[in-house]
């Protein structure tokens, strides 16, 4: 027995008294770790966006920014609104016209700009602004006291409230991802394998790897909704070969070996040493996520990669474990496999090799196109459900005052009233520009400065700094509305260099060009780091490029189906899919691969090499993609939440694509390329001498 795996069985049950001991700090770590909603706050802080957002905060208290439209409501009884709302911790001000004059003035003394901005036919606007971050844990639980002061006649729009909402639906959906997730792996193993207990021990042991990878984010401060909503789908889909191999390892084992101890021991050994090189792949994509500036990657690709690494662990040491503890109820509940021999079908593809690389050729083109064209957005709360009260909030703001989003203009507060009037007259020309709220709009030509009081002169002024507020037509994430953003920007700079646009549209715009160059990027890194490793692997030059080929291809046909469909996807997909099923799926053509490597060494021709390699590792690879699809498709479908959902739903259709293209493919590429690889690749001299003696044979 190998020293390791002896170890393991040896002290099998204080392995798994340990092991759930260690949920106990796990859990406690998952409840206390923070989880962060808002995806803007992801962009890097050296950006002018994150600065101003800081400037605001520091010099004006003013946080979060949120409109509320009443509805049919007097005078008088909004004042009071207003008064209750002002009494709510982390409230920092509530912007109405009574914030300029009394109750008693009627709304008409207004200059006409600001008086259309505060009302319309039936309901009136409120400017509630906070003192923390849009996503801060006070501002979210103010957006729900304010929620409770008010009632249905006051809609609170506005990012807070989105993120709020985004907090609610992600709370109670995710306990179903993750049951969604477990009953579709357990059918679909029910089915590949031939026990009905192992899949619930896989599952078992893969389910503490995943409680031990969310305890231990605690160290990481906080991590993103959308990392605690996918994590313990991706880590399920994406380690469940680990335990599939380890079990294939151990059946296998038991029939030359003595015992069952024996032969976990050296079904431990044989599958850490082919679990770490795939793995290896697993884990470079997602640390290829970590090269994103936009750092919502980072916290994506930190978490996952060691959720990886903590997955291969328990297989090696909490599943044999369990299996062993459990053997009688595994031999008691073994079956026949229900999937039939895939040996006719896989022999057909091999049979018309030429016509399947035509068929890869002739798909490649629209492929790489539909990828390149396909249609994504940046504005979280467009495919929120309808009836959250953020979105009807957000609607009733469109319908009723012509506006979709608010910016803040910063400047220096020491530049003269006139180039003030000039600027806001500039701005308030732009296209799709509703209004432009400053002080002097507000207060009109006609009123000196000097007797305006101080606390009016305090929402809008504050040491070296001025705000006022753009109100837009246009919806976040639009070309309109960066086009809007680029014009205004070009404006205030022109009076004060030092200026500065922030708000959800100067930083989505900020969102589309960084995320941009991180698809680059993350696409880049990904495929060099799983280049480099399957050449170290496999000691060849251009297996690499053809296994990466392949399943590039997969992830072009994956991501041109949108854009065949006429279908938006959320922009996180766009970007980090690619990596997650070139980093997941490459295992698929690494094991064929490998295996025809070790035909070839043998002495068998190209053909029959390819032929057995073929045959003995699609079952494998059915098995690994099936149960990555199951994993990641009912959670795709069910959440109301579309960046996960289509991210989801990219997975899962990602591995059945990628299943695909390496059992129809990746057999034509391998005799295609045969001569070149045995020419560029270390280990190949018996096949290449084998070959020789064939052609020699044949010529006699």
């Amino acid at each position: 027995m190998n020293k390791f795996g002896k170890v393991i069985v040896k002290f099998k049950i204080p392995i798994i008294i340990i092991g759930f001991l260690l949920l106990i700090p796990s859990v406690i770590g998952y409840l206390n770790t923070r989880v962060n909603y808002d995806i803007l706050s992801y962009l890097p802080e050296d950006i002018e966006t994150m600065k101003g957002q800081e400037i605001l905060v520091d010099e004006f208290g003013t946080g979060a920014f949120s409109l509320v439209v009443v509805n049919n409501m007097e005078d008088t009884d909004v004042a009071k609104v207003k008064e209750k709302l002002e009494n709510v911790d982390h409230v920092s001000k509530v912007v109405w016209y009574t914030s300029f004059m009394d109750l008693s003035v009627p709304i008409s003394a207004l200059p006409e700009s600001a008086r259309d901005v505060f009302n319309s036919e039936d309901s009136t606007l409120m400017a509630v602004i906070f003192d923390d971050a849009t996503s801060a844990e006070s501002t979210m639980k103010a957006v729900e006291e304010v929620r409770n002061i008010t009632n249905e006649q006051c809609l609170f729009s506005g990012m807070s409230a989105v993120v709020t909402d985004i907090k609610y639906l992600s709370n109670k959906e995710v306990p179903m991802y993750v049951v969604l997730a477990a009953i579709a792996s357990i059918i679909v193993l029910g089915l590949t394998m031939d026990s009905f207990a192992a899949p619930v021990l896989f599952l078992l042991s893969i389910g503490m790897a995943i409680l031990y990878n969310l305890g231990s984010n605690f160290f990481l401060d906080e991590i993103s909704f959308i990392t605690k909503a996918l994590v313990a789908v991706l880590q399920l889909a994406v380690t469940m070969d680990y335990s599939i191999f380890l079990w294939h390892a151990y059946e296998e084992q038991q029939q030359t070996c003595s015992d069952h101890n024996e032969a976990m021991a050296n079904a431990i050994n044989e599958t850490l040493v082919s679990i770490t090189g795939s793995s290896i792949t697993t884990v470079a994509g997602f640390i290829a996520l970590c090269f994103m500036t936009y750092t919502l990657g980072m916290d994506l690709g930190v978490v996952m990669a060691k959720g990886v690494v903590i997955g291969v662990i328990c297989c090696v040491t909490v599943l044999p474990s369990l299996i062993l503890a459990c053997d009688k109820i595994l031999a008691k509940t073994s079956h026949k496999k229900l999937i039939p021999s895939l040996e006719r079908p896989m022999k057909f593809v091999n049979r018309h090799y030429v016509i399947l690389a035509v068929i890869f050729l002739v798909l490649l083109v629209p492929a790489i196109y539909g990828q390149t064209h396909t249609p994504v957005y940046y504005d979280l709360a467009a495919t929120l459900p309808d009836d959250l009260q953020s979105i009807k909030a957000n609607k009733a703001l469109k319908e009723k005052y012509d506006m979709n989003n608010v910016s803040m203009v910063l400047l220096d507060s020491s530049l003269p009233t006139e180039k003030i009037y000039s600027m806001t007259d500039k701005i308030d020309e732009v296209k799709g520009v509703k209004d432009v709220i400053s002080l002097e709009s507000l207060i009109g030509p006609d009123v000196p400065m000097s007797m305006v009081p101080d606390d009016i002169q305090e929402i809008f002024k504050s040491g070296d700094y001025e705000m006022f507020i753009v109100m837009s037509e246009y919806k976040v994430g639009s070309d309109e509305e960066n086009t809007q953003v680029a014009a205004i920007d070009k404006i205030i700079k022109s009076y004060d260099k030092s200026s500065m646009l922030v708000g959800e549209g100067p930083c989505t715009k900020d969102l589309i060009d960084i995320t941009d160059h991180d698809f680059k990027v993350v696409s880049a890194v990904s495929i060099i780091a799983v280049f480099v490793i399957i050449a170290i692997v496999l000691q060849s030059l251009t297996l690499p490029i053809v296994l990466v080929a392949v399943i590039e291809f997969a992830i072009f046909v994956n991501m041109a189906i949108p854009y065949f469909t006429g279908t938006e996807v959320p922009f996180i997909s766009s970007v980090v899919i690619g990596t997650i099923q070139l980093g997941a799926t490459v295992d698929y053509a690494i094991l064929m691969t490998t295996r025809y490597k070790k035909e070839r060494i043998a002495g068998n021709s190209k053909k029959e090499a390819v032929s057995i390699a073929h045959v003995t590792s699609a079952e494998s690879v059915l098995g690994s993609a099936l149960s990555f699809f199951a994993a990641t498709i009912g959670v795709g479908l069910y959440s109301s939440i579309d960046m996960i959902s289509s991210l989801c739903i990219l997975m899962s259709r990602g591995a059945i694509i990628s299943m695909f293209t390496v059992l129809l493919i990746l057999p034509s590429m391998l005799i295609i390329f045969d001569k070149l690889v045995l020419h560029t690749s270390l280990g190949f001299k018996p096949a290449i001498e084998a070959d020789k003696e064939r052609k020699a044979s044949a010529a006699n």
